[in-house]
């Protein structure tokens, strides 16, 4: 892991909560490591969240019909995005990993980090028609999300009233994540850290029944998992080659044949009208 170097985005108007801690954890043991760490703390930077022609210096090409995605494109390649957005792209650019930190906010991350995505990851710099998914521009780069809940763990189930987290992870790592190419690690998920009494904060994901922690040990799983994350082996998705361009990219028909007699779908998002592969966006390897 030596020589790396590591972006985490965060997202906390607070250094006394549970999410600056492990903000701060990634930061001290990927350090020790020998990796080079940048964090973009959004709430200190005071960063933008909207995408506005703003984000543009100069005249843009068309201001009466003004579609974000073509003028920032432009943008990028005449170098006349705002500094904000060029410092952030340089950050992730030499980033061989990235974390987003951050509190889930209505099922989704805080309207300041969306915007960092919006703003950030803009047509040309992060992807292309050509360069998405399996075969986008970051494909040998890896992210991953790190957040806290608001509810339990069983709500979050396949039979709780939240629904799938699967489910919910899907938008932001099939959607964001692995569109522009990233390798997704597994997301490391703090289940509400809030609602837990502070003496025994946290719940270890394997037993989640039988084993309570202290928020301290929580941290300490966190850290240690950070020991060999560079190494761990990333989500499953679906290659691009396996879609027809051709054909407003569906599966191709020799894809589908071959899972045809299987219990589960490929992902996800393409499920193929069966089960859900469990555990598809919470776990490499299934």
């Amino acid at each position: 892991m030596a020589s790396k170097k590591v972006l985490i985005v965060y997202a906390h108007q607070s250094s006394g909560s549970f999410n600056s801690a492990a903000k701060d954890a990634a930061v001290e043991v990927l350090t020790a490591k020998g990796c080079t760490v940048e964090v973009s703390d959004l709430y200190a930077m005071k960063f933008k969240a909207t995408a506005t022609s703003e984000d543009i210096t100069g005249k843009v090409k068309n201001a009466d019909n003004f579609c974000y995605g073509e003028e920032t494109k432009l943008a990028w390649e005449a170098g006349k995005l705002t500094a904000d957005i060029t410092e952030e792209q340089r950050k992730l650019t030499e980033a061989d990993l990235v974390i987003f930190q951050f509190p889930m906010y209505w099922f989704t991350v805080p309207a300041i980090m969306k915007g960092w995505m919006d703003r950030v990851l803009t047509l040309g710099f992060a992807f292309t028609h050509e360069k998405r998914y399996s075969q986008g521009i970051f494909k040998d780069k890896k992210a991953m999300l790190s957040f806290t809940t608001g509810s339990q763990e069983s709500m979050f189930s396949a039979n709780g009233i939240n629904g799938d987290m699967n489910v919910t992870l899907w938008p932001l790592q099939n959607g964001i994540l692995h569109y522009c190419g990233f390798q997704v690690l597994a997301p490391q998920i703090f289940w509400a850290p809030s609602h837990v009494p502070s003496e025994a904060r946290g719940t270890m994901l394997e037993q989640p029944c039988l084993l309570k922690i202290t928020r301290q040990g929580w941290l300490e799983s966190w850290r240690t998992r950070m020991q060999g994350l560079l190494g761990e082996n990333s989500l499953a998705f679906t290659p691009l080659d396996c879609f027809d361009g051709e054909k407003g990219y569906q599966l191709k028909p020799e894809v589908h044949e071959k899972h045809a007699s299987k219990e589960f779908g490929l992902t996800v998002g393409i499920h193929l009208g069966k089960a859900l592969p469990p555990n598809n966006q919470m776990k490499a390897g299934v």
